[in-house]
């Protein structure tokens, strides 16, 4: 993987803690651009995503499995991890990572949206980014006046 930008990796490894999600970008079958929204965890070199089996973005990834990505704060003064890379899906028929993912944004599964995307009857996948190339930004300086 390679790091550019204005952090070391262990900066880089300290922002994507944050609990913004990630912005993911992919392809869809006919060679659109896709975007979306997902909750993440950063572990192991790789993003880690939850979402249903049956989201466009799973048959979209399965299609063709490059991806880009931003991770990045919404207020001011503005700073991140942008970069691209890879997707792989597999089945969480356990759903461990979502009720990881739940827990780290929601502080549990005590909500009635836990309880719907952890119904039995749903099927949870797992994406998996490896990043090719992970790269920081920080505009706190330009903005500190802000």
């Amino acid at each position: 993987m390679k790091l550019t930008g204005t952090w070391n990796r262990e900066d880089v490894d300290d922002f994507l803690t944050t609990t913004v999600p990630i912005r993911l970008s992919c392809r869809t079958p006919a060679d659109h651009l896709w975007m979306l929204s997902l909750w993440y965890l950063w572990e192991d070199d790789a993003l880690w995503c939850a979402t249903g089996a049956d989201a466009d973005v799973v048959r979209y990834l399965r299609a063709n499995d490059e991806v880009a990505f931003e991770v990045s704060t919404n207020d001011p003064p503005y700073r991140g991890v942008r970069g691209r890379g890879h997707a792989s899906i597999d089945a969480d028929e356990e759903k461990t990572l979502l009720r990881r993912l739940l827990q780290r944004y929601l502080g549990g599964t005590d909500s009635a949206l836990a309880r719907r995307l952890l119904a039995p009857e749903r099927d949870e996948v797992r994406i998996r980014v490896d990043p090719a190339r992970l790269h920081s930004w920080d505009y706190s300086d330009r903005m500190q006046d802000s």
